[in-house]
Order: C-alpha cells, then sequence, then structure tokens
C-alpha cells in the first residue's frame, strides 16, 4: 500500500514510550509499533525515493555501550538518505510531531578539517554563509556539534567564526503532529524541506564528503 499519513496510535505510542521505557512496553507494543510507526515509515521512504534516493530506517533500539541513560529504546523513528557517508537528509517521527533535517552528521577529524578549510576560504564560505542565511530567513533552524570557543588556529574575529565552531552541521525544521500529519501531505512537506535542503547539502558533498579514514 501507498503512504496514507502517520496515525494517531504512531504518536501515541511514542507518547506510552516516553513515560516507560521499558522491554516490556515495547513488547507489548510491538506490533503496534510495527503497524503505526514502522509500516508507514517505509512506505513514505519508498515513495520519497525516486526524487532522492533510498532511505535507510533506524533500529529502534539504543546503543547503551557507553551512554549514562541505560533507557533501552529510541523515542523516534528516523530514516535517512544517505548521500555521501554522514552527509544526507533526515526524517524523524516522535511523540513531539515531525522532524526533517539535511547536512553532515559524522564528524571524523578529516571531514571537520575539510569543512573549517571551505569554510574559511572566502570563495567556498561566502556561499555557505548565503545557503544558511537563505534557510535561517525561511524558517529552519540550525543544528550540529560546536565548540564552545573558537577552533584552534583561527582568529576570533573571523567572519564566519559561528560556522567554524561547527563539528556536524545541518539544517531541521520541526512539525507539530496537526491534521495533516495522518494524510498523505506529509510526503509533499518533507520533500518541500529536503528540496530546500538542497544546496547545503551539495556545498557539503562538495567540500566535506565522506571521511576517507580507515575504520576503526
Amino acid at each position: 500500500m501507498g503512504f496514507t499519513g502517520f496515525p494517531d496510535e504512531a504518536f501515541l505510542f511514542y507518547e506510552g514510550l516516553e513515560a516507560d521505557n521499558s522491554k516490556t512496553y515495547f513488547g507489548r507494543h510491538k506490533q503496534l509499533y510495527e503497524e503505526a510507526v514502522r509500516e508507514p515509515m517505509l512506505a513514505l521512504a519508498d515513495e520519497l525515493a525516486a526524487e532522492f534516493g533510498p532511505a535507510q530506517l533506524f533500529r529502534p533500539y539504543r546503543d547503551v555501550r557507553f551512554a549514562k541513560d541505560k533507557s533501552p529504546y529510541k523515542t523516534h523513528q528516523g530514516a535517512f538518505v544517505d548521500l555521501m557517508p554522514g552527509i544526507g537528509l533526515y526524517v524523524e517521527l516522535s511523540a513531539a510531531g515531525l522532524f526533517t533535517a539535511g547536512g553532515v552528521y559524522t564528524k571524523a577529524s578529516d571531514q571537520v578539517a575539510r569543512y573549517r578549510a571551505a569554510v574559511d576560504e572566502d570563495l567556498s564560505g561566502k556561499p555557505l554563509e548565503s545557503i544558511i542565511g537563505s534557510l535561517e530567513a525561511a524558517g529552519y533552524t540550525l543544528h550540529g556539534e560546536r565548540l564552545k570557543t573558537r577552533p584552534r588556529g583561527f582568529d576570533a574575529g573571523h567572519p564566519r567564526i559561528e560556522l567554524l565552531r561547527h563539528r556536524s552541521l545541518h539544517a531541521g525544521m520541526r512539525f507539530e503532529p496537526e491534521p495533516w500529519v495522518h494524510t498523505p501531505q506529509v510526503r509533499e512537506r518533507v520533500a518541500r524541506t529536503w528540496r530546500d535542503f538542497g544546496p547545503l547539502v551539495e556545498w557539503l558533498c562538495t567540500h566535506v564528503r565522506g571521511s576517507e579514514l580507515p575504520p576503526r
């Protein structure tokens, strides 16, 4: 079946999971997760694939090996179109609604070095500044891990010092669970935001690329 929207039960499932993040809760409601969350997200990803490429759905289980928070399940369902390793387009469903984003999510040392070199150089840094300005003017919010101070080797008065502080960079927009999220309109809303992220993702693919370091 094609994508018809996310049912009310998807948001109720995550509200319940936020209140009781346990194997018992997830086990009792696994069929609800499959039918109300995973299957609609797969259908949405399938309909977007022709324009944007295939998306990978993330597993619902958290990696808690090195985390202080030992909650076993993610309180959202995400899907990612990987255009280059760690660079691409993202959509997420949670009790809070729908979130879409695009950018670079990994922060390998070679990627960070290439990113900062490109931001520092006027020929590439000024276009990124313009792209970010356009996205923010359209209502998107800038996200990503960044340093609290200036990165080593860069002057505090650099005209793009705020962008240089980033180790990962993505723009996003959150939509509350209004009635349209239960309809096929979701597909066009996500597609429209992903098109808006196109210039940012293209810049990142050109200047940052995937990590070229050997896997650990």
